[in-house]
């Protein structure tokens, strides 16, 4: 929550510290997960139809399992080939897991990718946020994710409504909980998290609240400023924050804002395309991870049609060690309702020829079934389904071995997605450089030639 409160040290002007600095759930700067620089790189909501490149990444923590989803291998022997049937789609010659026919029914919309690989096996949704390992240039703090280097690059439209949204909420296990961060970029260009610890998993309006503190005062910004810059002494001894004066003032356009709280607040959609998207209820296979929350796509939709960037989120939990089938019948139908949603609703607004949509995971899973009816980590070869960003869809891209264990064709690196999300956005990876912490120009990535079968 956003609340503003007293208590603790306080500053000349009768604020406390802790209550200036920490506001609810959302901290700021050194204590917590957002920084004011992050509400400064902000952006416009700009009506039903944005404009702007945008990108959804949805993270489905835990690895799911290729071979039941957009790589079925009914040639294989049947502790390999496992219990689903292929379905056909709307474009001939393309055929997906039966638990998804409505994605089937867009696959025109769609690129299926089957040879996804760089993956580092590690449970961690960073390189699917970032196209890095989490160890990379740890000196430096990381390479930062798609969305802190969109806010660095494209910079901000309208200080109202954060350039980049992280969704995933809190997890048992971190692990599942994948909103990426800003690495060498520094904190005050991670994404916004609504939905940060204590803020639970509701629909994002008790997130953004004032307490003990009045609309007015903090309208009136230019007392704030005053204040806070006849303190900096005081903030410099106890926090490490760049760029003060903007930023305060764009926290406090946040807070005086309704663009963000509007977005978060799914009362105001209407309930026909709620439906459409549904709920994700009942949450089953959870453990210590995420739940699938539809919501959070409909959410995104409504993030990128105010003006954010990039969103990302974490649907459901794949870590199919055992009941697999089971797992992807429960994960795979709520998926198969809420992507299909997602790309009709971009599509019907507008939105679709400038917003990609990409739906992968860390890793695959082992062609062998264990005893245990579920399927182990297999980071050879994976998969990701890609949509819209003006891309050439209605195709399969790389394919694997009769047995889906590794890549036969057009092996697809994590970098390479994560670079035609950038294409996609504006931002040419190639020849965009990006001054790390020691003021060393770099790129974000490695490989930086976009998926030429997509964009070329």
């Amino acid at each position: 929550m956003i609340d503003i409160y007293g208590g603790g040290h306080r500053f000349c002007d009768g604020i406390s510290r802790r209550s200036f600095l920490r506001i609810g759930g959302l901290t700021m700067g050194a204590f917590g997960t957002l920084s004011l620089t992050d509400l400064m790189r902000a952006e416009a909501a700009t009506g039903k139809r944005s404009g702007h490149k945008a990108v959804i990444n949805i993270f489905l923590a835990g690895g799911p399992p290729h071979q039941d989803m957009w790589d079925l291998k009914m040639d294989a022997p049947s502790d390999i080939r496992g219990e689903f049937k292929p379905i056909n789609t709307k474009v001939d010659g393309i055929q997906i897991g039966e638990v998804f026919p409505k994605i089937a029914g867009l696959a025109d919309k769609c690129a299926f990718i089957r040879s996804v690989v760089g993956s580092v096996g590690d449970h961690d949704g960073y390189q699917c946020m970032s196209g890095w390992s989490r160890r990379a240039l740890p000196s430096q703090g990381g390479y930062p994710a798609m969305g802190p280097v969109a806010a660095k690059v494209l910079g901000q439209v309208d200080r109202a409504v954060p350039v980049s949204v992280g969704l995933a909420p809190p997890a048992q296990a971190s692990t599942w909980s994948e909103n990426g961060s800003a690495g060498y970029l520094g904190a005050g260009y991670a994404p916004f998290r609504p939905f940060s610890a204590g803020a639970g998993n509701g629909n994002g309006l008790d997130v953004i609240k004032l307490t003990g503190i009045s609309l007015e005062r903090l309208q009136n910004r230019r007392r704030m400023l005053n204040s806070l810059d006849s303190c900096r002494r005081d903030l410099d001894n106890s926090v490490n924050v760049q760029d003060r004066d903007a930023t305060t003032a764009a926290a406090f356009d946040l807070l005086t804002s309704s663009k963000l709280a509007d977005a978060l607040d799914l009362s105001k959609e209407d309930p026909k395309v709620r439906e459409r998207y549904g709920n994700g209820q009942p949450f089953k296979f959870t453990y210590d991870g995420v739940p699938t929350n539809n919501e959070h796509l409909l959410m995104a939709r409504r993030l990128v049609e105010a003006g954010c960037r990039v969103v990302s989120l974490s649907f459901g939990r794949w870590d199919s060690h055992g009941d697999n089938f089971n797992l992807v019948r429960d994960h795979g139908g709520k998926l198969d309702q809420c992507v299909s949603a997602l790309i009709e609703d971009l599509e019907v607004r507008g939105m679709l020829q400038d917003t990609s949509v990409v739906v992968w995971g860390e890793f695959g899973r082992t062609p062998k079934i264990n005893p245990q009816a579920g399927r182990d980590h297999w980071p050879q070869v994976s998969c990701a389904l890609l949509a819209g960003g003006g891309m050439k869809t209605g195709q399969v891209i790389g394919a694997t071995n009769n047995l889906g264990e590794y890549a036969t064709e057009r092996p697809v690196h994590f970098q390479e997605v994560v670079a035609t999300l950038y294409h996609n956005l504006g931002i040419e990876v190639e020849t965009t450089l990006i001054e790390d912490r020691s003021g060393r120009p770099t790129r974000a990535l490695e490989q930086t030639k976009p998926i030429e079968e997509l964009v070329g």
